[in-house]
């Protein structure tokens, strides 16, 4: 099967929607002095690691097939209900004055991993079919480089409306995110 530009391109975008989500969450609780840098930084590490997850899985697909179709979802599970559960408890002693300027790496990493965990397994997809993965990666990092940033930039929007309790909707999100994934991929959705 022959993936065409509309097909990979609605996969692209499919893909980005997880990043997009955690970007507009991410960037609730930023200071208002970073908004441009920090959606540029989510653009960036959820760009590049949508578009390196594929290459991996792809380059990786026989040996390793089994392994990632069966845990890809506890991952992303447990790495997105880690960082809302570290932002409900951050809500506990925040207030409106004391929002971060940004995320450390540490926590960029668990992010961009997180949502891109799916990107991972539609490579070792891409192995199986007539796909350029170069040309593939790069158009799903592309497109996700532009939702992140796009995500980030309506966060500290909506994070200005919500005050105080950005981090708290921010951790909830998070958690549900995970929670969904994990009920899709083990078909109680």
């Amino acid at each position: 099967m022959i993936l065409n530009l509309p097909e990979l391109l609605l996969l692209a975008v499919g893909l980005a929607m997880d990043a997009f989500t955690v970007s507009i969450c991410g960037s609730l609780a930023l200071a208002p002095a970073s908004r441009f840098g920090g959606a540029l930084r989510f653009g960036i590490w959820f760009g590049f690691f949508q578009a390196l997850m594929p290459v991996l899985g792809f380059f990786c697909a026989i040996r390793f097939r089994a392994y990632i179709e069966a845990y890809d979802h506890w991952i992303a599970f447990a790495l997105l209900v880690y960082l809302g559960i570290k932002m409900l408890r951050e809500a506990e002693n925040a207030d409106s004055c004391d929002l971060k300027q940004h995320y450390n790496i540490r926590e960029m990493l668990t992010l961009a991993v997180a949502t891109s965990i799916d990107a991972l397994a539609v490579g070792v997809s891409f192995a199986f079919l007539d796909v350029q993965i170069w040309s593939a990666a790069g158009l799903i990092g592309l497109v996700t480089f532009i939702f992140s940033m796009v995500g980030g930039l309506a966060g500290f929007r909506l994070g200005e409306r919500i005050g105080s309790r950005a981090t708290l909707v921010g951790g909830c999100v998070l958690i549900i995110i995970g929670t969904k994934i994990l009920l899709e991929h083990t078909g109680w959705l």
